[in-house]
């Protein structure tokens, strides 16, 4: 018969506590999951600033092409006619960059970074939400850089800073329900070029045959009827209406935010369920 010596359960006690397979971790909260991809996403730029950089020099090109070489025409002056043009170019500019949420989530997918989320114990939609929190914002910041670019050119729009702010805002909203779209169109495509691609052949002519550059009232009826439904249109006239401190686009506001809100409602869920099919 073994006997224990005095202090042998203590001290194996204190064993067992040591090398305990239990889990001592707290697994993260869905909100600090999200915040933290976020902000991996938001690091991306640092580490590869391309992303930022070639979707924002396209629109400082037009904003500088047309104000100088075709603003005089358009608009009697380069002064005159930066004022209409560049809430458009910022909206163009925003909607060009909600691709690479799309592009990103494909590469994380075709690099095997997506199997390693799931193995973490987090909320595991996560990392979709942490990249939309990260790109929203990138779109911020894409956005100060064209209105920047704007003031140093003479842009002064009239509805002052919370004029502004607004329509930043309500761009943002329009950009992260248009996201969920390129969700969509990761899953379905290869590589991250074939995202950019496809988005490139539906944004590039709505952005194009929009109110952007010119007044529709300019243009054929046939194709002013076409603008006057483009969902871009819509959105640069509140964008205007906003920066301009007009009241007339209230129509337009609440278009885009209904938009918004049905965009969302519509492909968010079924962009989910695609990332857990994925699974």
């Amino acid at each position: 018969m073994s006997v224990d010596m005095p202090g042998t359960a203590a001290r194996t006690g204190q064993w067992d506590s040591v090398f305990s397979r239990a889990r001592k971790v707290n697994a993260a909260s869905g909100l600090s999951a999200v915040v933290t991809l976020g902000w991996r996403a938001v690091l991306k730029i640092k580490h590869v600033p391309f992303q930022l950089f070639d979707v924002t020099a396209f629109p400082i090109m037009m904003t500088l092409m047309f104000t100088y070489l075709f603003g005089g025409a358009l608009a009697g002056s380069p002064r005159e006619y930066v004022q209409y043009l560049l809430p458009g170019i910022v909206v163009q500019a925003v909607l060009f960059i909600t691709v690479y949420t799309g592009v990103g989530l494909n590469t994380d997918i075709s690099k095997g970074l997506y199997d390693r989320f799931r193995s973490l114990p987090i909320w595991q939609p996560a990392p979709i939400f942490g990249a939309l929190l990260g790109d929203v914002m990138r779109y911020g910041i894409a956005a100060v850089m064209v209105i920047g670019l704007g003031l140093l050119l003479g842009f002064r729009p009239q509805g002052g800073l919370p004029g502004v702010v607004a329509a930043v805002v309500l761009l943002l909203l329009f950009a992260f329900s248009v996201s969920w779209i390129w969700i969509i169109v990761s899953m379905f495509v290869k590589t991250p070029e074939s995202v950019m691609t496809t988005s490139f052949l539906f944004l590039f002519p709505l952005t194009m045959a929009s109110n952007i550059f010119v007044d529709p009232a300019t243009m054929p009826d046939w194709l002013a009827t076409a603008v006057s439904f483009n969902p871009v249109t819509h959105l640069v006239t509140a964008s205007r209406s906003l920066m301009h401190g007009q009241g007339a686009a209230m129509g337009s506001i609440v278009w885009v935010l209904v938009a918004s809100g049905i965009i969302t409602a519509v492909f968010a869920p079924i962009a989910l369920r695609l990332y857990h099919k994925e699974r």
